[in-house]
């Protein structure tokens, strides 16, 4: 089956696209979107004193902080007004789901449709809130100490306000993008804050490479492969189905006895899709990021901490790996529960050939999934771990690879999928207006 990219380039009629007056304005205002959000992280926080602030983010820039910042799109590095990112919403999101698969109350919300999915929308911005709260405060009283120019309660209030103040906006935009633009808007901010930073990698190790820090340009071209690899491999395994044959029965018509239809249900090889790195990282970045932001007269405890849970660390790697693991099964038992599309086959007639309908169908697809999951969650660790152990064993920074790479290619695959739905769904209607108007000329003869 073709992929939307290529049934994009294939179909593509930049006639047609030139009269997709609407495409045009959704793809003009996610751009704008995301050059707003670009100058955003540009807005540096008051008070704060910039020497001291580069010279703590050069003693960190490989470890934490550099990771986040890759994630933020150097707003960590200028300490902009939105250097909280986006990352506050997404583990208010992490909340959300947990409660909402572990409280009645929630699932009956969820049930509600349109109004539910509302609701728990709003719960999920007051999470944001309290989160963004609770770090900005500690964020706060790290930069009091040698970073602010004048530190006190009033330095303490205006960076937690603008800080808090600026992940609510980036959520925000998110949503307009979504509504208005073309694509997932929150994804598209983590995919330009991504973006944005590869140019300066790519740079460093081209600098790494001259010096002859590297081993010279074997590795850059080894390098290259990699990533052309991982993102071949990346595009296979999201593209990559089980398809069920799924049988409905003869039914009787006016005019006789009808054939039985067949389709497929198509289930993905990585159902979570993107979301399991991304929930594992922000779970030990998010109290990491705070102990990095701490004075030298920290505890000895969360020294130790910080170095045990630096990148490239077992401790870290392990429990990277036991997170991504963890989401996938969650994320995967939250979007599809095997029991309601069993329940659902068999009160429109469909069921699976040689498997009984009910119980045993869902039996069996939970079967499917949950080897599904093991490969999906088994080629997302691999994927995610491949330049963590670069960096680690062979200091190489090079920062475009693992999940921002696996975020990268799947919002573009979710991107250009959506702009070639809207593409068709316009050549359909042009099509639609012209054979009506053929219509009326036949009548009116």
């Amino acid at each position: 089956m073709a992929s939307a990219a290529e049934q994009l380039a294939g179909n593509l009629n930049f006639g047609a696209f030139s009269k997709a007056t609407e495409l045009k304005k959704r793809i003009w205002f996610t751009l704008i979107a995301l050059m707003v959000y670009r100058l955003a992280t540009y807005l540096p926080l008051p008070g704060i004193d910039p020497v001291a602030l580069n010279q703590m983010f050069t003693q960190n820039q490989g470890g934490i902080l550099g990771m986040l910042d890759l994630f933020n799109g150097g707003a960590i590095q200028r300490m902009s007004i939105i250097a909280l990112g986006i990352m506050p919403y997404i583990s208010s999101s992490i909340i959300m789901q947990l409660m909402t698969s572990m409280s009645a109350n929630l699932k009956e919300i969820k049930k509600e449709g349109e109004a539910g999915r509302r609701k728990i929308n709003q719960y999920t911005r007051y999470g944001t809130v309290v989160l963004c709260l609770v770090q900005a405060y500690a964020i706060a009283t790290g930069l009091e100490t040698n970073i602010a120019i004048e530190p006190g309660m009033f330095f303490r209030l205006t960076t937690v306000i603008t800080l808090t103040g600026g992940t609510l906006f980036l959520v925000w935009l998110g949503e307009q993008i979504t509504s208005r633009g073309v694509g997932n808007g929150i994804s598209l901010i983590i995919f330009a804050g991504i973006v944005a930073r590869l140019p300066v990698a790519i740079a460093s190790t081209l600098d790494m490479s001259s010096k002859g820090t590297l081993g010279g340009p074997l590795v850059i071209v080894a390098l290259l492969a990699m990533v052309v690899g991982v993102i071949a491999l990346i595009v296979y395994v999201e593209r990559a189905q089980r398809r069920v044959l799924i049988q409905y029965p003869k039914r009787q018509q006016a005019n006789g006895m009808s054939q039985g239809e067949q389709s497929h249900m198509p289930l993905k090889l990585n159902t979570a899709g993107v979301i399991p790195p991304i929930f594992a990282s922000s779970l030990l970045l998010m109290p990491m990021s705070l102990a990095g932001f701490a004075s030298a007269d920290s505890p000895e405890w969360v020294t130790t901490l910080t170095s045990l849970l630096g990148p490239g660390q077992p401790l870290y790697m392990a429990l990277y790996v036991a997170g991504i693991v963890f989401f996938c099964f969650f994320y995967t038992a939250l979007v599809f529960n095997p029991e309601e599309t069993a329940d659902n086959l068999k009160k429109y007639g469909g069921f699976i050939p040689g498997i009984r309908p009910g119980k045993n169908t869902a039996r069996y697809l939970d079967y499917i999934l949950t080897r599904l999951t093991v490969v999906g969650s088994a080629y997302l660790c691999l994927v995610c771990l491949l330049p963590e152990i670069l960096k680690a064993k062979y200091a190489i920074p090079f920062y475009f690879g693992g999940t921002s790479l696996l975020i990268v290619v799947n919002v573009t695959m979710d991107t250009v999928g959506q702009i070639h739905s809207h593409l068709m769904a316009h050549q359909y209607e042009g099509l639609m207006k012209k054979s009506k108007l053929r219509g009326g000329k036949r009548r009116r003869r």
